[in-house]
């Protein structure tokens, strides 16, 4: 005999715990993220790194290589000649201010006055050269709070010694 009405797959499957999904997780809308919020990114749950770098301040994984991210690095913006005198030189005895650059001396000298927060020897050199001048912020010297004042003891003379015995 012939079944005339065949049973859906629906049907069978609406008694299964995952209702022919597979594993619970995988039809929850969510994709396969294996969890919420930090879950999974351990030293290798490498599908969240990037995520965990950026979060903590890149700090997530403790020390990369020889020193830590903390290290501080030297972040001061440079300039060489040769980028001022094609953008900023105009024309001879122009004066330029770069208060947050150090000048490096790549390129060649020209007459400008250049203010900067810093400079290396060959820029400084190169300038001179050609007639201009690189001018520089003067450094205080460092005030010492506790500095311990030696009192001088007064020169025994030979009326006190007298005086004594």
């Amino acid at each position: 005999m012939v079944k005339v009405h065949k049973r859906t797959k629906n049907s069978r499957i609406r008694g299964a715990r995952t209702v022919g999904w597979g594993f619970r997780q995988k039809h929850k809308g969510h994709g396969n993220k294996g969890g919420f919020g930090m879950a999974g990114t351990g030293k290798r749950g490498d599908h969240k790194k990037q995520s965990a770098e950026q979060s903590v301040k890149g700090k997530y994984f403790g020390k990369q290589g020889a020193t830590s991210q903390g290290t501080k690095r030297d972040k001061s913006v440079n300039i060489n000649l040769r980028d001022v005198k094609a953008n900023f030189f105009k024309k001879d005895g122009d004066k330029i201010s770069f208060p947050k650059h150090k000048i490096l001396g790549v390129g060649e000298g020209f007459k400008a006055e250049i203010t900067a927060l810093a400079a290396s020897a060959s820029a400084i050199e190169k300038m001179e050269k050609a007639g201009g001048k690189i001018i520089l912020p003067v450094k205080k010297e460092a005030v010492k709070q506790y500095k311990k004042v030696e009192k001088k003891k007064p020169a025994k003379t030979e009326d006190d010694s007298e005086e004594g015995e």
